[in-house]
């Protein structure tokens, strides 16, 4: 039995689904999934939930499982993942396709929030990630790839316009799938509003929780787990860009340094063992900017 198996024990059939009374929710989807899990099943609760593994971690051998867990789920709280994901029926309407009791379902977006980091992106390479934090920074890419320095202090302008660029491609993506809505959330938390440019920070995680019980008919109180959420990399974040957006700077709210599993790295180790990763990589640095080309031209201007 593996220790994978074992943290999964009732997905796996290794201890039962428990039951009482009230509704079962799953919820499908990324690491930002389980967080929101956490919250949705927090004491006290009007629902009950498992834990699954992500849907990226999801395999062929593990469907017979989820059709197990299917069978029994009454509402599916799902983020937008589409068909034949991984070469696997694991989109959010194969998923609800599978379920014999034709669950209810309740569509979360992915969380993106550039607005605190706005050097800060995620590019999807077959060379995997970079080393020591799986994220990329423009200013990093621009150098590795030979083009013109973009600023390493951004101006208040270009703060604010990766923080409207990033309200624009969120808002398009959840009017494009139908999902909750977690734009004010993310303005409300300030400066707590997310750890890296896809963890957010517990507030804006519980009340999406709340928005996901009221939408599924069983509105109930989200409590804070006394612990921080997706709590594993902490990207720094630059004084200015908190005077920029006008946010009221905690204590421990602007960091120079990246926190990783709980070590602090200097920000300079990063960029340094980065810039030797893309050089080993050619094109990688390339096609970041042009995935990313519209924050990067924010930050130019």
């Amino acid at each position: 039995m593996t220790g994978r198996r074992q943290h999964y024990a009732h997905f796996y059939g290794l201890l039962p689904v428990p039951r009482d009374d009230r509704p079962l929710v799953m919820v499908h989807g990324n690491c930002q999934a389980e967080s929101l899990r956490v919250l949705i099943d927090g004491d006290p609760s009007p629902v009950r939930t498992v834990r699954v593994p992500p849907v990226h971690e999801l395999t062929d051998a593990d469907l017979p499982h989820l059709d197990r867990l299917l069978a029994e789920v009454d509402v599916l709280v799902s983020q937008p993942v589409r068909d034949r994901y991984r070469d696997l029926p694991l989109g959010t309407g194969e998923v609800l396709a599978r379920a014999r009791r034709a669950p209810s379902a309740v569509l979360v977006p992915i969380i993106r929030w550039a607005a605190l980091h706005p050097f800060q992106v995620i590019v999807r390479s077959p060379a995997g990630d970079p080393p020591l934090v799986p994220y990329h920074d423009l200013r990093t890419l621009t150098l590795a790839a030979g083009r013109p320095a973009l600023p390493e202090i951004p101006s208040a302008e270009a703060v604010r316009g990766v923080r409207d660029l990033s309200v624009r491609e969120l808002t398009v993506r959840q009017e494009r799938h139908g999902s909750l809505d977690v734009v004010d959330l993310l303005h409300e938390a300030g400066c707590a509003a997310a750890h890296t440019v896809n963890h957010p920070g517990n507030a804006v995680l519980a009340g999406l929780a709340a928005r996901v019980l009221s939408a599924a008919g069983f509105p109930g109180t989200v409590v804070d787990p006394g612990r921080t959420l997706l709590d594993s990399v902490h990207t720094p974040v630059l004084p200015q860009v908190l005077e920029a957006l006008q946010l009221d700077g905690r204590p421990g709210a602007a960091r120079a340094d990246w926190t990783v599993h709980g070590s602090r790295i200097a920000d300079s180790a990063v960029r340094e063992a980065q810039l030797r990763w893309y050089a080993d990589h050619p094109g990688v640095a390339e096609a970041g900017l042009a995935r990313h080309a519209g924050a990067a031209a924010a930050l130019a201007a």
